[in-house]
């Protein structure tokens, strides 16, 4: 004889939600347009986060190398043989 899993009531009507995550007074989508702008996130080794003591600093030294770096075309997965 198979045993049945007796669930609880609210997982019966679809609410799963733990009666203290109370999102009443939240707002859809209130991040959505910076999300949809894109992030960047750049981790840096601790040893090299050292040096820098916040983002700004970090910021203002990658601009005065920029224009030392070349850019690099980005790879679409193919190599190129040598001939």
């Amino acid at each position: 004889m198979k045993r049945t899993v007796r669930r609880s009531r609210s997982r019966r009507n679809g609410d799963d939600l733990r009666p203290e995550y109370d999102f009443s007074g939240g707002v859809r989508g209130k991040h959505a347009t910076r999300y949809a702008e894109g992030t960047n996130v750049v981790l840096l080794d601790p040893d090299v986060a050292a040096v820098f003591p916040n983002p700004a600093t970090v910021n203002e030294v990658l601009r005065a190398l920029a224009p030392f770096v070349r850019p690099q075309k980005r790879s679409s997965g193919r190599r190129r043989r040598s001939a």
